[in-house]
């Protein structure tokens, strides 16, 4: 059997990238990693306080989930980390070379509705429109599929296992 690829799910917050990672690392029988975890407090008490990262502030957080993909490497495992822009997907490749994006996509109104009905997380849902202008979607040239989040989390899941490279065993699981 082949070990599946890294994932990393990506998108804007309140797209359920914890929730489909979740379940897609359970499914695929690898480790889950949340990239909120990577975050240095510096980051988490910027965002707390509706003030946007800027790249210098992300660029260690990439480096440590670049590394936890790294380490990953020919395992699997799957991390949920925003990656909203092409040189964030491009620095997490330049550390994790096989790393296979799931961009979890919806329209701005349903992703709005959702920040504001979620609890317990340090995003506040008006930094959403900094993150839908900084998002750039998925290039052809970049190893990844792209999801409409308007499927529940079990549909995402079946249809990220039928896309991605290494996950055949887990398939028919």
């Amino acid at each position: 059997m082949q070990a599946p690829d890294t994932v990393v799910v990506m998108g804007v917050s309140g797209t359920g990238k914890t929730t489909f990672g979740s379940l897609l690392a359970a499914r695929l029988d690898v480790p889950y990693a949340e990239a909120d975890d990577f975050h240095p407090p510096a980051n988490i008490a910027k965002m707390s306080v509706g003030v946007a990262l800027d790249d210098d502030d992300r660029r260690p957080w990439l480096d440590a989930v670049g590394a936890w993909a790294r380490s990953r490497d020919g395992l699997g495992g799957v991390v949920s980390c925003s990656a909203l822009k092409r040189a964030y997907r491009d620095r997490l490749r330049a550390v994790a070379p096989n790393v296979f994006f799931v961009h979890l996509a919806g329209d701005r109104s349903l992703i709005a509705a959702r920040l504001h009905g979620r609890t317990g997380h340090f995003m506040p849902p008006d930094l959403l429109d900094s993150q839908f202008a900084a998002l750039e979607p998925l290039g052809d040239d970049e190893r990844g599929v792209t999801l409409s989040v308007e499927a529940e989390p079990p549909t995402l899941t079946e249809r990220a296992l039928g896309v991605l490279p290494g996950a055949e065993a887990s398939r028919g699981s």
